[in-house]
């Protein structure tokens, strides 16, 4: 029984919801659930098996700590890395929540003195590594504890065809042995259908309920660049993040420790994390970006996984990543906490070239074949002109309903278009060549070599120098004809054969194409820099007190500190931007706040309140905008329109009808509704009267009543069809529906 997307279904309940909606304010200072988050949290107080799969920053972790709290006994939470458990017991424990963990990390005594608690039952919630929980003295132990239900967290590590594939997860195949009667709980925030069947499999969780949420991450702004001068373009994305933190991922070793000093040489407290660095050291190196005392960590894949830390506000790739699913669990790390974060990939086609040759290094054939296609996959999407956002949700099997997502490059500043006929056919046509002098198929690289005339050992030994298409396509280089030629393929005319190198094979519409002289459009290169229009900034003064906010960040981190733990344990940038927008100057104020439980609120409303207050001694109490303060309850996404939405809008506004506007600025109607929606999400007031009537709103307004407002499939069924979805979907953005939702956690 798989529960998809943002829907909300009818479960059987045997919850008590009063009392969960009093733990979550009490503890997690939230007022609602994040999407599914109540659903699945039914079906554990049930006491069913569950398989959830959530985004990075969804709340994953919401699902099974609040059972924890609402039933007696313990939850046992298996979870792959001595940082997140230590993470994310810190977190509990300043809500308020009695829980520990074991591992490698704790001195004998440590251990000792939390084993006698646990024989008392004063924990809820207890983190163990895999390796632990299946010794056989631990189970053991594990009986006497009273346990009561058992969470796997990033259950994908258990399938080998996972990304991230950990061979110390298959002995918790034998748990559904151990602890027949147990419910189990498996969350990941990234498996594709065959790593979601094969975690159930291996669990043993053949009656299990899963829930699959929305991979949407809204607040993403995703972006590839043509990787030239890396450094200066990497240094000039960080100079607008005005010293927030972020994430550079690089292949090598060798690349992130050079990349760290350079930036450090520069001004920007950086720090290199990699599996060659010194266990201490490197652990010292992610506490300190944890903490906020370094900025950027320079990486390569093996920092990431169970890094809880919310306000990554980048994530940059300085070199391809190896398939498509590492690259979105890698730039989910931004933006956990529902704020406006940026990703970036400068790519460079050489790492294409690079990587194919490690590929040729295995040994297995399928393994080759697997990753030269993981690989095609990622570089269609850096050199796509299309919607990036679009492209990564059908990867996972979702379908993205816009036809222009606004926090993409390609769909905020389009690439340029050009009639490419004379490269398409002189690239054709020495492909057709090739084969028909030798029954050959080569790859790309060597059509590029006879369209530019190399003198190649490979040329001179096939004699591919008598072409005619030989030396044809000297006035554009290497690097301009490979784009071509992949770009030929995605348009299927060429096909590459993977069990043959992946050389090219002219296909019936590439011959079509060729003798008909069929005109053939092309997309230019992409930009080796952002323009302004592909740039996003951090939040503006608009939203908060931008002044108060870095007050209250320098008073969060003395407070971690005399703590010891990270600052977001104190509070997420989402709590001090909401400080930062309402002043609060009492207690009843402060617990308004996002994030405020009932324990932060003894702990930490004074400081605060006084350093607010002194705040207001020097400076004006400033008014904000009244949709910023509808858009911060709770944990608001605050988003900036587009430019191009806005110039939608004000042609609108002055009474332009959408087909009008589309055709006018040569795009589709869809596009213009998309970007009224946008509008509205962003706060903007919009008379739909002229698009829908009011009775027909009343309408619409009623089935997302009776189905839930993020059923968009389910209004439109029970509207019989009645009206098309962007009519639904301006309906509910008018409402807020959207801005209602609670915030990621």
């Amino acid at each position: 029984m798989e529960k998809r997307g943002r829907l909300r279904y009818i479960i059987r309940v045997t919850a008590d919801h009063p009392t969960l909606l009093r733990l979550l304010k009490r503890h997690f200072g939230f007022d609602s659930f994040r999407p599914l988050q109540e659903e699945i949290i039914n079906a554990a107080m049930a006491g069913r098996d569950v398989l959830a799969l959530l985004p990075t920053g969804g709340g994953k972790s919401l699902c099974f700590q609040l059972p924890a709290l609402a039933r007696p006994g313990l939850t046992v939470v298996v979870s792959p890395l001595i940082a997140l458990m230590k993470d994310q017991v810190d977190a509990l424990q300043a809500a308020g929540i009695p829980a520990t963990f074991l591992n490698s990390s704790l001195s004998p005594s440590t251990s000792r003195e939390r084993l006698v608690k646990l024989e008392r039952g004063e924990y809820k919630l207890l983190y163990v590594a895999p390796e632990r929980l299946m010794l056989g003295d631990f189970l053991t132990s594990l009986a006497r504890w009273n346990v009561t239900s058992f969470a796997i967290d990033e259950a994908h590590c258990i399938s080998e065809w996972g990304h991230d594939f950990r061979p110390e997860y298959r002995q918790l195949t034998r748990l559904r042995e151990a602890f027949p009667s147990l419910p189990l709980m498996a969350l990941t925030a990234t498996a594709t259908h065959r790593v979601r069947d094969d975690i159930l499999k291996q669990l043993k969780l053949a009656r299990a309920d899963c829930y699959v949420g929305s991979f949407n991450r809204p607040n993403l702004f995703y972006r590839v660049s043509a990787k030239s001068g890396a450094l200066q373009q990497i240094m000039d994305l960080i100079s607008r993040r005005k010293g927030e933190a972020g994430i550079i991922y690089c292949q090598a070793r060798k690349t992130a420790e050079k990349l760290a000093a350079d930036l450090n040489a520069n001004g920007v407290r950086a720090a290199a994390y990699h599996a060659g660095i010194e266990a201490e050291q490197r652990s010292g190196n992610q506490d300190d970006f944890l903490r906020d005392k370094t900025q950027v960590i320079c990486a390569t894949i093996a920092f990431g996984m169970g890094i809880n830390k919310p306000n990554v506000r980048f994530v940059i790739h300085y070199d391809l990543p190896k398939n498509i699913e590492g690259y979105y669990q890698e730039t989910g790390r931004a933006g956990r906490d529902g704020l406006e974060s940026e990703c970036l990939l400068l790519f460079s086609p050489g790492d294409r070239i690079k990587y194919l040759q490690f590929i040729e290094e295995k040994a297995d054939p399928k393994e080759r074949e697997m990753a030269r296609a993981h690989l095609e996959l990622v570089v269609h999407f850096a050199e796509m002109a299309g919607c990036r956002r679009q492209y990564l949700l059908n990867y996972f099997g979702e379908e993205f309903p816009q036809p222009n997502c606004g926090t993409c490059d390609n769909c905020l500043h389009p690439r340029e278009t050009w009639d490419g006929t004379v490269a398409a056919q002189k690239f054709l046509s020495t492909v057709f060549r090739i084969f028909q002098k030798d029954r050959l198929h080569v790859g790309v690289g060597h059509v590029v070599e006879v369209l530019t005339g190399a003198n190649s050992e490979k040329i001179r030994k096939w004699g591919h120098e008598a072409l005619t298409t030989y030396g044809i396509g000297k006035d554009l280089s290497r690097e301009e004809w490979a784009v071509i030629g992949r770009e030929l393929i995605r348009l299927g005319l060429l096909s590459q054969n993977p069990e043959r190198f992946n050389a090219l094979e002219l296909l019936p519409e590439g011959m079509s194409a060729l003798k008909t002289r069929q005109k053939i459009i092309l997309t230019k290169a992409m930009p080796r820099a952002a323009t302004a229009r592909a740039q996003r900034g951090s939040g503006t003064d608009s939203e908060f007190d931008g002044e108060l906010f870095e007050e209250l960040r320098i008073l969060r981190r003395k407070l971690a500190e005399a703590r010891n733990v990270p600052p977001y344990i104190i509070f997420s940038d989402v709590s001090l931007r909401d400080m930062s927008r309402r002043y609060p100057q009492s207690e009843a104020e402060f617990s308004r706040i996002s994030g405020v439980g009932d324990m932060k609120l003894r702990e930490f409303a004074l400081p605060f309140i006084n350093e607010i207050q002194k705040y207001l001694e020097m400076h004006p109490r400033r008014r904000f905008e009244e949709r910023a303060k509808e858009r911060a309850a709770p944990d608001s996404v605050i988003r900036a329109l587009p430019g191009t939405a806005r110039e939608s809008l004000d042609m609108f506004r002055e009474g332009t009808p959408v087909e009008e506007i589309a055709r006018s600025r040569k795009l589709t109607p869809g596009t213009i509704y998309g970007h009224l929606v946008a509008a509205l999400e962003a706060g903007e007031k919009i008379d739909l009267d002229s698009i829908i009537t009011p009775e027909e709103q009343r309408l619409i307004l009623k089935a997302f009543s009776g189905c839930g407002f993020q059923n968009l499939t389910g209004a439109f069924e029970l509207l019989e069809g009645r009206f098309p979805y962007p009519h639904l979907r301006l309906v509910r953005a008018q409402l807020g529906g959207w801005a209602q939702e609670p915030a990621i956690r």
